[in-house]
């Protein structure tokens, strides 16, 4: 059964810029719940805007917790 994470993040235009370069290939943050939670950060690319990444996301993941899905909810 897949699982649900929520996340909040705010990753500056600068900093996902070093994502983007693939200087830096992972994101680590802690999920509403208190888990750390690691994924790639080529996933948050359709995010990105001028200022960068914010806002909530929802993170699906299986039952092996591998990503399945993110999707924006606020």
């Amino acid at each position: 059964m897949a699982q649900t994470l929520i996340v909040d993040l705010y990753i500056s235009a600068d900093d996902y810029l070093r994502h983007y370069q693939g200087a830096v290939r992972q994101v680590s943050c802690e999920a509403r719940d208190g888990r750390r939670v690691r994924f790639p950060s080529a996933i948050l690319q359709r995010f990105v805007t001028h200022s960068g990444i914010q806002g909530s996301f929802a993170l699906e993941v299986d039952d092996d917790f591998k990503l399945v899905g993110i999707r924006r909810i606020a």
